[in-house]
């Protein structure tokens, strides 16, 4: 009995490893990523058929050194089969789920994968647009076109992840507006004026951060002066992606957040501009000015109508940057709003109580007039009462005299 017993465990056992050995896993080996030529490629049973998909479905060469390295030849004979005919439409129901994922997702960098029906592989197609290079890489069976991007002067690859993603201006940043910001090429100038912003040469900066960075590929500062740079050509894109790698490598830097606050208030962000800024005064180390901070803020709340909050901001500013003309001139313009708004607010108040006055009166005079009608109307009764009243005694008398 016990020997029976162990037979049969044995025999379960013996069924399930050859249903796991038997399994085969379509996420780690129908489909790999080619490193190589950036696409995810169809891989067969065998090392033959992997090299031969890699490719985009041609014949080389290099097909037999392929097979030398681990040569099967049922893979071969399949990778034959392939190239006769490498559409086989008897495997979309068994792959109907990543037909679904791959015909469908896109990312949100402006890129849109698709799925090469003929030859089983995916491809990145970089939709154009009027700031931005089109670039694709599609292999096809027999024919190949390969458009490269410019070479653009970037920050690397965007980060992952910063603590400021949750921005709604930050999250939205692929779909941000030319917005230039011409006043920013002060920060790159020796001598401040208006002739120095006149004579301002953007390509010759654009040579020399495209030095430093060849210098020096990963710096907090050089990230921030690309992203300036990127101000004041408008592409808010490439500012944020910027200034968000800096902060990846440095998340409390007070210019940076300064900086990116500044970005998302041109784009009329003004809750995410006021939280960054906040944060940068923050942060802010107690050996430097904080006279920014503050005229943003003031700039900020000016903008949604808090003047007062804005003054404020704006003479504590003021206070720490005394020759600053522009703190002066926007302290003289939120004033100038302020008391014109009051102005006009005192003009609606009032016209209000003037209003309030004449419907007091007229419903005054209205509820005399009724009240006089009602007045005539009792009279009216009040007569015809006393009227019927000596009518009526004056039959009664006629009556008992003749009786």
């Amino acid at each position: 009995m016990h020997d029976r017993r162990a037979a049969v465990c044995y025999g379960l056992v013996y069924i399930l490893c050859t249903q796991v050995l038997s399994t085969n896993s379509r996420t780690s080996t129908l489909w790999k990523l080619n490193p190589e030529e950036g696409k995810i490629v169809s891989v067969g049973t065998g090392g033959a058929n992997c090299k031969l998909q890699s490719t985009g479905g041609k014949a080389t060469e290099n097909t037999a050194t392929a097979g030398e390295a681990e040569f099967d030849p049922h893979a071969t004979n399949h990778a034959e089969e392939l190239l006769a005919d490498p559409y086989h439409p008897e495997d979309e129901d068994e792959e109907s789920t990543f037909h679904i994922i791959t015909t469908t997702a896109a990312n949100y960098r402006d890129n849109t994968w698709r799925r090469h029906a003929r030859d089983k592989i995916i491809v990145n197609l970089v939709k154009s647009s009027a700031d931005s290079t089109p670039g694709a890489n599609i292999k096809g069976a027999g024919t190949s076109v390969s458009t490269e991007p410019a070479d653009v002067l970037d920050c690397g690859k965007p980060v992952n992840f910063t603590y400021y993603d949750d921005l709604i201006g930050v999250a939205q940043r692929y779909s941000h507006p030319i917005a230039p910001e011409p006043e920013v090429a002060y920060l790159f100038l020796k001598k401040k004026g208006p002739k120095s912003l006149k004579n301002f040469d953007i390509d010759a900066l654009e040579r020399r951060l495209r030095k430093a960075k060849s210098e020096k590929p990963r710096s907090v500062q050089l990230y921030n002066q690309i992203g300036n740079f990127w101000r004041i050509k408008g592409d808010a894109r490439q500012s944020i992606e910027c200034f968000r790698g800096a902060l990846a490598m440095s998340p409390t830097n007070a210019e940076v957040l300064l900086n990116l606050a500044r970005v998302l208030f041109n784009l009329q962000y003004l809750d995410d501009a006021i939280h960054l800024t906040r944060r940068s005064l923050e942060v802010q180390p107690r050996d430097r000015s904080a006279w920014r901070q503050y005229f943003t803020l003031g700039e900020i709340f000016k903008a949604y109508g808090h003047f007062q909050e804005s003054v404020n901001h704006l003479r504590q500013a003021l206070e720490l940057y005394p020759q600053y003309e522009p703190i002066k001139k926007a302290i003289a313009d939120v004033e100038n709003i302020s008391a014109s708004s009051l102005h006009i607010f005192t003009i609606i108040i009032i016209v209000f109580l003037v209003m309030c006055v004449l419907y007091v009166i007229l419903s005054s005079n209205e509820s005399n007039q009724n009240s006089h009608e009602l007045e005539q109307k009792a009279t009216r009764h009040f007569n015809r009462a006393m009227a019927m009243r000596s009518l009526k005694g004056f039959t009664q008398r006629s009556f008992k005299n003749r009786k």
